[in-house]
Formats: C-alpha cells, sequence, structure tokens
C-alpha cells in the first residue's frame, strides 16, 4: 500500500541542460570571451554567442537592449591552480574584485576559503557587461 504525501519518482525527461545569460553589446562580449579569455565562440542564429566548453557543454550568451548587468555570478570557471590562474587573468588585463568582511580576499583578489574550510579558494571579476565572473580552484 503506498503512503499518503509520497509521490512516485519520474522518469526525466531532459535531454541535456545549458546555462545563459545576456549583455549589451554582443561583439564586446566575443572579443572578451574569445581573444581575452580564450574559450572558443560560436555564433548562434538567433544573434547570440555559444561559449564552448568540449568537456562540460556550453552558454548562451545573447544580446539584450536594457541589460542589467547580474549581481550575482554568472559564470564559474574551474582552475586547477588559482594562483596561477590569478596570475595569467590578470597578465591578460583582468581586475580582480576586492572584498572585505566576510568574503575577504587578498591582495590578488582571491578568497581562499579552502585554507579554513570555509568554501573554495575563488577569485571574481566582471566581463565587459558588467557580470561577475569567477574562477574558482577545485
Amino acid at each position: 500500500m503506498a503512503q499518503a504525501g509520497k509521490k512516485k519518482s519520474q522518469e526525466s525527461f531532459f535531454t541535456g541542460t545549458f546555462s545563459s545569460f545576456s549583455v549589451d553589446d554582443i561583439e564586446e562580449a566575443r572579443e572578451f570571451y574569445e581573444n581575452t579569455l580564450g574559450i572558443e565562440v560560436s555564433d548562434n542564429e538567433e544573434g547570440g554567442l555559444v561559449l564552448n566548453f568540449p568537456d562540460s557543454g556550453s552558454v548562451f550568451i545573447y544580446p539584450k537592449d536594457n541589460h542589467e548587468p547580474a549581481t550575482f555570478t554568472v559564470l564559474n570557471f574551474l582552475v586547477d591552480d588559482i594562483d596561477e590562474a590569478v596570475d595569467d587573468l590578470t597578465d591578460r588585463g583582468i581586475a580582480f574584485e576586492s572584498y572585505k568582511g566576510e568574503m575577504k580576499t587578498d591582495e590578488k583578489g582571491i578568497f581562499r576559503g579552502a585554507d579554513d574550510d570555509n568554501g573554495p579558494n575563488i577569485a571574481w571579476f566582471k566581463d565587459p557587461a558588467g557580470n561577475f565572473v569567477s574562477v574558482i580552484e577545485k
């Protein structure tokens, strides 16, 4: 006899996933993601861009006239060594965010949460549209 209030698990019909976010200037986004960050970028028939990641899918970036930058991290890049990644990206002209308080970052802009079991080692920066992006040590 079935218990009241319990639902039977359903088989998923989803065939995949992707994430998306908006920008105010699609060509500026292409320049940043493709040339500054070195990501494979392709055009989408809807006028957007697709960031292609061979082992983890893709991200759709679409133009939006009244774009408002996200107030949260829209994209996390996994890295093996956060110091190496931050140094390399800094050399490419990326400016990392600096925080005080609970999420205090060091002089490089890295929050070292893994050092005291308080989350990952992570550093945030913004894309040209003002969206928050991060590198996070896996």
